[in-house]
This record gives structure tokens, sequence and C-alpha cells, in this order.
């Protein structure tokens, strides 16, 4: 066939020109080109397309979130589902429509707005409060971003935000809402309790040898030896590939050069404090009387006092009293901002006026500055070899990815040829389960997906290399099956035991519930409280270490009209709780007062949560939006 195609070659060229070239006459160059491109759309908001580009992007940046929160171990499959693409895909296409929006209402962030969001940036102001520019534009370039190009994002952020903001601003709560939610929050109820545990229903289980037979029956993959294999696998990661870099000391010396500003030790202040405890959200008397405090102190410091004298009589900061409220050398970042600004703003021997931060009142006295400065070469040699080991590493690991992944699959009766082509040991393991056992811990072969292809059918049947399978940032696993042991059943005999165990857990348990059940139906029909009762305590709604949060609603379910009240509860542990409410307690009128302005300001906060959802959803509904979710599905398919 190949042969006849290379002798009219120039037969079928024309052919194609003829089929090719009516297109361009109907559709014009333009019309064609866009033919094409429409297929890298995954969406259009109002003719605006979204493109596959665009979504790959979005869906690296969640990545990068989740392995931030999560770890290294994070499976990036987690993502490769239907649901997980829409909701990013959800997300493209709000931003889409804010930015439609934001250009209809012709909004804007001027320039001293921008430049005021890039001086809260932290470690960009020198010393003396002006703006260091040779550690922004180190920052930008440790990003590979320019300042166009950082700024023009940074401003376009700040434009997104602005309608949401907007359409939030209004939210408002009715006070008698949030006094109804305090009355129900802050309610406490005193209860007494019996707790029937199976353990004491155990000595009445005498399960018969065909009731533990069934049970083997019935439960036998809780009898198996799991499925295991002896396997064999290979591991490239950029972090093997770094101890390979070889560095010399100029390269080491140059980047330092160009880096200096990265490398500056940041001003640190030496300060002594006296703090006095006070909550945020603290009355307005106990607030005035602990200001009142704190500023008596601060006088006595300026007066002449003895600062370390005063911190060890009345500072309520059990680390540093003791050492006269010396908090030792500190860089602006270690400290809460209030404190931090307070204390930058003094010279040597000043004391401040009082500086409330979440933690209290305090009075503040600076003792020595130790100003900004570069650290040597010497210092910061070990940092800089180890960033530049990074930086080739990664570049190499993009490099090797691709080959490292297409010779696992092409020659896939083998992991030698990758081995010697990228320089690595194969590495053994004589007992890898298909599920992954604790004791695997942070091994790539405790990777839900790798084990996945391990055990596919592909993979046991013909002792092929799994795909390269992606198990950390910038971490590839290729493994295959050297020897497969299937799942077995294990004798009755050998398990008998634990057969017994479990059957006499579960009737007990059964009793027990059973018990409950009847004591609770008795004390609600006016039997006497039994003696065995807890003795009296009271809870609250919030978290309970004694009680399971089911109990807890549950005990907050009864009704206050008739008490005492009996509530009943089956316990995780298959045990069963009988409660006792005898008495409840709302709020007093000071307490509601007190927590007035923190509930209220949550509340608004989830109403204006929810305004902004709202907002956004009127928006999607008025928007013509397409979505092409099959190319995302199919994109999916081929990267597989």
């Amino acid at each position: 066939m190949f042969d006849a195609i290379r002798k009219y070659q120039r037969v079928l060229l024309i052919i194609l020109l003829l089929l090719i070239f009516p297109a361009f006459v109907f559709f014009g160059v333009s019309g064609y080109d866009q033919f094409l491109s429409d297929d890298d759309s995954v969406a259009k908001v109002e003719g605006d397309r979204i493109t596959r580009q665009a979504f790959d992007q979005a869906m690296r940046r969640r990545l990068e979130q989740l392995r931030e929160v999560l770890g290294d171990q994070i499976d990036a499959s987690l993502l490769d589902t239907a649901e997980a693409r829409r909701e990013i895909l959800d997300g493209l296409i709000v931003e889409r429509l804010l930015a439609q929006q934001a250009d209809r209402r012709h909004l804007s962030v001027s320039d001293a707005q921008l430049r005021a969001t890039i001086l809260e940036i932290p470690g960009l102001r020198k010393p003396d409060g002006g703006f260091d520019m040779a550690r922004y534009q180190a920052l930008l370039k440790g990003q590979g971003l320019t300042e166009a190009s950082f700024e023009a994002q940074l401003r376009r952020d700040q434009i997104l935000r602005l309608l949401p903001d907007a359409a939030g601003a209004g939210a408002w709560m009715p006070g008698t809402v949030v006094d109804r939610l305090i009355a129900l929050q802050e309610e406490r109820r005193d209860i007494r309790i019996l707790r029937l545990v199976p353990r004491d229903f155990a000595a009445g289980v005498r399960p018969t040898d065909d009731q533990l037979r069934k049970h083997y029956d019935d439960n036998a993959s809780a009898f198996e030896t799991p499925e295991s294999a002896s396997v064999e696998y290979l591991v490239l990661s950029a972090e093997d590939l770094a101890r390979g870099v070889s560095l010399s000391e100029d390269d080491l010396r140059t980047y330092y050069e160009q880096n200096k500003a990265r490398y500056g030790a940041p001003e640190q202040r030496r300060a002594s404090h006296i703090l006095i405890r006070l909550e945020p959200g603290a009355p307005p008397a106990e607030r005035e009387r602990a200001m009142t405090r704190a500023r008596a102190l601060a006088a006595q410091a300026r007066g002449g006092a003895d600062f370390a004298a005063l911190a060890r009589a009345n500072s309520q900061d059990p680390g540093s009293a003791v050492q006269g409220g010396d908090l030792g050398l500190f860089t602006r970042d270690a400290m809460v901002k209030p404190f931090a600004d307070a204390a930058f703003a003094l010279k040597v021997g000043e004391i401040s006026d009082v500086v409330e931060s979440d933690f209290g009142l305090h009075v503040i006295r600076v003792s020595a500055i130790q100003p900004a400065g570069e650290q040597p070469f010497a210092t910061v040699r070990g940092a800089i070899e180890a960033e530049l080991r990074r930086q080739q590493a990664g570049r190499q690991f993009v490099e090797a990815a691709e080959a490292f992944t297409n010779l696992v699959y092409e020659q896939s009766d083998s992991l030698k040829p990758a081995a010697e082509r990228f320089k690595l040991t194969i590495r053994t393991a004589p007992d890898v389960e298909r599920r992954p056992s604790p004791e695997a811990g942070k091994s790539p072969l405790a990777h839900p997906r790798l084990l996945a292809a391990l055990f596919a059918d592909d993979a046991v049947k013909n002792r092929r290399n799994t795909d390269a399978i992606e198990v950390g940032s910038n971490t590839l696993v290729a493994a295959r099956i050297l020897e497969h042991r299937p799942a077995q059943r294990k004798p009755f005999e050998a398990v008998r035991a634990d057969v017994l165990a479990q059957v006499v857990e579960r009737e007990s348990q059964r009793l027990a519930r059973e018990a409950g059940e009847a004591r609770l139906k008795a004390l609600r029909g006016g039997e006497a409280a039994p003696s065995a009762l807890a003795p009296v305590r009271t809870i609250g709604r919030a978290a309970d270490p004694q009680l399971p949060g089911d109990t807890v609603d549950a005990i907050f379910r009864a009704p206050a009209s008739s008490l005492p009240a009996w509530v009943g509860v089956t316990l995780p542990d298959g045990g069963y709780l009988i409660a006792q409410v005898l008495k409840v307690a709302p709020p007093t009128a000071e307490r509601v007062a007190e927590r007035r302005a923190a509930y209220a300001s949550q509340l608004q906060r989830l109403q204006a949560q929810q305004d902004v959802a709202s907002w956004l959803a009127s928006l999607k509904a008025r928007a013509s939006i397409e979505r092409f979710e099959s190319r995302l599905a199919e994109r999916s398919e081929r990267s597989r």
C-alpha cells in the first residue's frame, strides 16, 4: 500500500488541492482559520471565547492551590472528573462575565490605588518607609514576570473585585434575627446522662457455629489475604536531578551579585512590652477599664519609672513578663501588624502610645535597632546553590518528562531502557497491595492513581509498564509487576477467632441499642430516673469532647416546654446514650449585648456572600453562555 502511495503521490496532492481549494473560496482564509480555531473554545460568554489554554492554566492553578494545602501527595486525578472540570469552567465564565460588566461600566483602578496595593505587599518597604524598587524587581524576576505584566494582572484582579464587593456591601441583618440567633446559640442546658456500653452485653452473646459460618460467608472479603504483587519501579524527579547538577563557584557568585537584594538581612528591633489582656468584642465597660490601666502604665513609663519593673509587676504576657517584658530581636513580619507598625516607628528608648492587637493592649519600648544590611556571600552560599540546583533541575525535568513518558510506553515490557537513558536505579518492592497500607507512608507506591494503573488488567496479565504517573510536584513514576498474587480467602478455622470477635461485637451493639431504646421508652412513660445517671453537668452547643455532635444536637432539639425531657441517641461505637434534660438557661441580657456585635458581623458576612452569589447567578442567567464540556472530556481521555 505504501508503494502505491509513493508511486501516485503527485496525483494524490492534486486531488487534495481540489478538495481544499473550494473551502478557501467559499469561507475565505479568515473564515477557514476561524472554523478551525473554534475547536479550541471550551465556552463562549456573550460571544467571547474561553480557550482551552485558559482552562488548562486554571486547572494548573487549582492543582497548585490544592498542593499548597494538602501537600505533594495530592492526586492530580481529583481534578480529572466531570464535576471538577465543570466547577473550574464555571469559575472562568464568572470571571469573564465580571470583566465584561467592568468594561461596560468603565470601571478602572487608578495608579494611586495600584501603588497603594503594591506597597501593602510584605517586604517592599525600606527601613525609612520608602519603596524598595530593587526588592520589587527581584520579587517579579523570581516569579518570571515583568513590571508591566504583574501590574496589569494586579489592576485586572482589583477591577474584578469591585463589582462583587459592591454587591455585598449592602448586606444587613435585622437586630431581632441577631438576638434570636444569640439566644439559640448561647443557650445552656443542664443534663444527666446514662451510657449503655456494648461490652457490658458481650457476656450474653453465645453465637452458634452456624451463625459464625454465616457471618464468615456473608463477609468473605473481610477474611481475605489482600491482592498483592512484587513490583519494580522507576522514579524521575526534579529532586533527584538536582543532585546531579554541576555548579561552578563563578556561577554562584554571579547569581549572588545579580540578586543581592534578595539576600539582604531585614531590619530587626529589640523591644519590651507590657500587655493588658483584652478579648476582641469585649463589653465597653471592660474595654474602658483595660484602656485606663494601659494608659496609666504608659504615663508611668514616660515619667521615668523602670520599664522592666513595670512589666514584671503588671504585664499579663506570661512569656515575657518575667524577663521585664523583653521580646528579644525580631523582624517586622514576626509580629502582628499593629504591634510591628508601632515598634518600627519608634526610636531607641521611646515609649509608644497604647497599641491594640488581637492579644490585647500593649505599651512598647524599643531598646535597640539592628539596621537592614546585605548578607555576605559566604552566609548565603548554601541557599544560592540550592536555588540554582532547583532551577536547573526543574528545566531538566520538563525536558526529560516527555521522553521518559514516551519511553516507558513504547518499550512497555521493561523499565531497563528508561533506567539506562536517564541513569536511574530500578527499585523493587516485594509486597505492594492494591489498597495502600498505612505503613506505605509517602512512598510513591502508595499513590492511588499509580496503584490503579499497576493493578489494571493489562498490567497484571501482560506484565506491562504502567504509564508515567505524576505522584507529586515534578515527580513521575512508572512501575511493572514481577509477580502477582490474587486475593485469597483464608480458611474458616484459621480466622474463627476473628469471626467470633466480630459477631460478638455486632450482637453486643444490637443488645445495647435495644436495651437503650426500651429504657428510654420506659422513662418517657414515667419510670423513675435510674440511680446510674451521671451527675448534673451544663453544656452548650459548642463541641463537647465527651459528647458526639449528633448527641448534642439531639439534646438541644428536646422541647424546653416540658422538663425534665428524655433523649436517646445511638453512639458511634454502637452503644446507646440516654440524656435527661433538667434545665434550659437562655443567655442573660448582658451576654446578648456582649455578643451582639460579633454575631451581627458574622451574619452580615454570610449575607454578603449570599448576595454576591445571587447577583452572580442572575448575571449568568441573563448572559448568553455556551459550554463545550465534551471538548474537555475529549482532552482528558487523550491525555490518559
